[in-house]
């Protein structure tokens, strides 16, 4: 394949999509901003790897540049696009709903919008579990009612699927949309639970723990998440919707259990009550990503928490 155009190339899931593009041979143009959200340093240690790699582009810019996007397209001309940048997190954009929407819808269109003018063979999109809402049927499916988005952040990943469809019965631009369900492992984002409860009682300090501890999520490890990034933009055609998660959710309680097993430590609880946006569980149902992509997820959370525990020890 030709050359990829990875947004959000520097980020936890992007800097190993980059790695594996980069192990295939594909060539890769990164863009990443390197936003404050956190620190853009442990960002560039994400790409540092892939900085001394042959066939890797790293550009510095935002994807809301529509000027910088065009430039891009003319200069490299990849002929796939794995969109992953985005604002994240669902209580910051209780906090900031516009500028949410600014960088999620607004960034999302320029890059469409871009794609379609310099007529890329392949779109990926980076959806999310948070689209379904407190949906009450289980497993969650791609062919679920996901109408009630319950934070602004899942608002602007609905808002983005339906751009997609937008270019693809406009301009048949093959567009493949990935609901990414609680995607964790080496380099995760250090505001996520995961990360943030292994550093906390690593030190020693007491966790935030919103609720009772039964809200549960469908954790996915970064491998398994790789994986099936990799198969979507293989078979990519048409416009499709594929959930990517592990289909074994797993309580707040058994998380943070897990967690001291793999740490060796206990942890200190702060109970606090339930924030608003935050759902009450995901759970995904994997079987068209199983049946069309060959996806198999492989990594229980007991093995991924060890994998990620002897990670961040190492850093």
């Amino acid at each position: 394949m030709d050359g990829v155009l990875v947004t959000g190339g520097a980020g936890f899931i992007g800097s190993h999509v980059c790695e594996a593009l980069l192990a295939r041979g594909t060539p890769v143009i990164a863009l990443d901003n390197f936003d404050e959200f956190y620190e853009p340093s442990v960002k560039r240690r994400n790409v540092a790897a892939c900085l001394a790699r042959l066939g890797f582009v790293l550009i510095e810019g935002d994807i809301r540049d529509a000027e910088l996007i065009d430039r891009l397209h003319n200069d490299h001309r990849p002929a796939a696009v794995i969109h992953l940048a985005a604002r994240a997190g669902v209580r910051p954009s209780i906090e900031k709903p516009l500028l949410y929407q600014d960088v999620n819808v607004r960034g999302t269109a320029v890059l469409l919008e871009a794609a379609r003018k310099h007529a890329v063979k392949r779109f990926l999109f980076a959806g999310s579990s948070s689209v379904y809402g407190n949906n009450e049927k289980v497993p969650f499916s791609e062919a679920d009612n996901v109408d009630h988005p319950i934070s602004p952040y899942a608002a602007t990943k609905k808002a983005g699927e339906l751009l997609c469809h937008t270019y693809y019965h406009l301009y048949q631009l093959p567009i493949t949309c990935l609901r990414f369900f609680t995607v964790y492992g080496p380099r995760q984002r250090p505001d996520l639970a995961i990360h943030k409860f292994a550093r906390l009682i690593e030190a020693g300090r007491p966790i935030p723990v919103f609720g009772d501890g039964s809200t549960s999520r469908d954790y996915t490890y970064i491998d398994d998440i790789v994986d099936g990034v990799l198969r979507a933009l293989d078979r990519c055609a048409g416009y499709r919707i594929y959930n990517l998660g592990e289909s074994r959710p797993i309580s707040l309680s058994d998380l943070i259990a897990a967690l001291e097993t793999a740490l060796g430590k206990k942890a200190i609880i702060d109970r606090q009550p339930m924030q608003p946006g935050d759902v009450l569980r995901t759970f995904a149902d994997v079987s068209r990503a199983c049946a069309e992509l060959g996806y198999e997820p492989r990594t229980p959370i007991e093995v991924g928490l060890e994998r990620f525990v002897a990670w961040l020890r190492s850093t």
